[in-house]
């Protein structure tokens, strides 16, 4: 395959039986005509397993999030990472997002050509493969802005090494990350950042435009141990923030203080807006909010829905559908959907939905259904007896943790509530 376009891989792809649940017997067609094909994910058009996406679920959680950064006086920059789909970057943006975030300059690359013209790379960028990739996209991209973080002076000095090496190269905005004992990356001393944010400062070849955390570890869906925890990070970022505020370290008009993750946004982004010298763009890197899911963000999700007291929240939008292939015995049930199709990192999948074989219609699922295990190809429903489906009754799998499912698919389609597929995304891994 050619490399992709925005013109026509990515805005309007070609879709075809070379896709994993596209059906095999028919032609290719553009997203923009799918539509036309008339195919129902219920009537058995298209062949199973099938990762789909409810449109009234998807198009509510972008407005949702979207709506709910506006009323905390933040911005929102989705993570690219749990999609990697220009068409749902595309919503994002046109929804009010500020810009787009990644964790590669490779996921950056695939984000420029899809239009994405202001990103975060949330992790550190030191390799010179990398830098060159990056000083390329700035180069070659007329009004791009990218930050990336830095949380190490070794890491400082592989980017002045190749700085130094090159004839030509961009001044690099960075943000530096702050990072909790035990988790990931990031500065663990308030005197490491400050060391770190006079270096970042007194460099030739980076601005220092920003502070960042990442608050998503060791998270239990319980207020108190989450709040406690997320407090005492977000006053390290604060007291980071201040003291270079202070010693004039910024090397920009408006500080960047982010903080990411799907989990406890609400907690994070009310802290974001802090009382400096110059102005504060609080952003905010929420990323499974887009297709939400069934397990792992649904109980953490309903917990902050309670601190918010909201009516409404994210809605499951994730589907993976697939047959019954064999019922060997009475309580045990193959589906054809396994490992290579959808997230079992966190949780196995549930049953979520039923169609009885050539009924068209959905039918409610057994409560008992429980998914057991997984092989690459297959999922093991466990019923009770006599309550069993039959081979050829299709069975829709609600996901835990969407990012592993999305990049299990090279293409999604969008269905609506009646499962008629209206449109489609594609993924670039």
């Amino acid at each position: 395959m050619h490399a992709p376009t925005c013109t026509d891989d990515l805005a309007d792809p070609l879709l075809g039986p070379w896709l994993k649940g596209y059906p095999t017997a028919a032609p290719p067609v553009r997203r923009s005509q799918l539509a036309q094909r008339g195919w129902r994910v219920l009537d058995g058009d298209l062949p199973l397993p099938l990762a789909v996406l409810k449109r009234s679920a998807l198009e509510h959680n972008v407005a949702w999030m979207q709506d709910f950064a506006r009323q905390r006086g933040v911005a929102l920059a989705p993570h690219g990472k749990t999609t990697m789909s220009p068409q749902l970057f595309r919503r994002q943006l046109d929804a009010g997002a500020w810009g787009i975030t990644f964790a590669t300059v490779f996921q950056l690359r695939l984000g420029v050509l899809a239009g994405v013209r202001r990103a975060l790379i949330a992790n550190q960028v030191h390799t010179g493969a990398d830098l060159a990739g990056l000083a390329q996209l700035l180069a070659e991209t007329p009004g791009l802005r990218v930050a990336f973080l830095v949380d190490s002076l070794p890491q400082l000095a592989q980017i002045e090494t190749w700085r130094s090496a090159q004839a030509e190269a961009p001044v690099f905005e960075v943000l530096l990350e702050v990072g909790v004992p035990d988790g990931r990356t990031g500065v663990r001393e308030h005197a490491d950042a400050l060391a770190l944010a006079q270096a970042l400062h007194a460099s030739a070849g980076l601005r220092l435009v920003g502070i960042e955390c990442y608050e998503g570890l060791r998270l239990r869906g319980e207020t108190a141990a989450d709040s406690a925890a997320t407090d005492t990070l977000m006053q390290r970022v604060a007291a980071v923030a201040k003291a270079c505020d202070a010693a004039g370290l910024f090397d920009c008009d408006e500080v960047i203080v982010s903080a990411g993750g799907s989990a406890v946004f609400d907690l994070v982004a009310s802290r974001l807006r802090l009382d400096l010298r110059r102005p504060v763009l609080g952003l905010l890197r929420s990323g499974c909010y887009i297709t939400h899911d069934h397990g792992h963000y649904r109980r953490l999700v309903d917990v902050v829905q309670q601190r918010c007291g909201c009516s409404d929240s994210l809605r499951p939008a994730l589907e993976v559908w697939t047959a019954v292939q064999s019922v060997p015995q009475p309580t045990l049930a193959l589906l054809s959907g396994g490992r290579r199709d959808l997230s079992f990192d966190i949780d196995l999948p549930r049953p979520v939905a039923w169609a009885r074989r050539g009924s068209g219609a959905l039918g409610a699922v057994d409560p008992a259904w429980t998914i057991r295990g997984l092989n690459d190809q297959h999922a093991h429903l466990l019923c009770t007896a006599g309550q069993a489906p039959q081979v050829g009754d299709l069975i829709g799998l609600g996901i835990s943790h969407p990012c592993t499912t999305f990049d299990k698919w090279h293409w999604m389609p969008l269905v609506d509530d009646d499962y008629r597929v209206v449109d489609a995304v594609t993924m670039h891994f």
